[in-house]
């Protein structure tokens, strides 16, 4: 599977990963070494909690390593053919209201923020498409129709 992710996505990303590595082990180690010195680990909470954060932290290093692993830049401002693709920034009037997204991988999302996901309902309806086009899309509360007015 393909993580599209920009660069600086891809930078916090690792960041993390390694902030995990090094500080999160070490912390959990630390916590557990201290619950280990309360005595009866069949009844302590201090370590079951650390044992469930230690699990959490593992299984976050491994998706981060994964994503990293098959991770695809995208390169934001590149020159386009004007068609959208994946990392296009897309202006779109809805209701005679203006958006502008930018279409980024799974890791991108930032609604709130315009950052939107190509495997996203709205995401996928706009990709292949050019300034002028219409597409339709299906929401909970029923279609929404955008027009696209500019790509970049």
């Amino acid at each position: 599977m393909t993580y599209y992710l920009t660069e600086d996505r891809l930078n916090e990303l690792k960041a993390e990963l390694e902030d995990l590595k090094k500080r999160g082990r070490l912390d959990i180690a630390e916590r557990l070494k201290k619950a280990k010195e309360l005595g009866d680990l069949s009844e302590n909470s201090e370590y079951a909690e650390a044992k469930d954060e230690q699990q959490r932290v593992e299984r976050r290093i491994d998706e981060l390593e994964d994503i990293l692993k098959d991770a695809e830049i995208i390169k934001k401002g590149e020159k386009t053919s004007g068609v959208i693709g994946i990392g296009s920034t897309v202006e779109v009037v809805r209701n005679g209201k203006t958006m502008k997204f930018f279409i980024g991988g799974r890791s991108e999302v930032k609604p709130e923020e315009g950052f939107i996901s190509n495997e996203s309902p709205l995401g996928q309806s706009l990709l292949g498409h050019a300034v002028g086009d219409s597409v339709t899309v299906e929401t909970p509360t029923g279609s929404a129709e955008y027009v696209i007015t500019r790509v970049e």
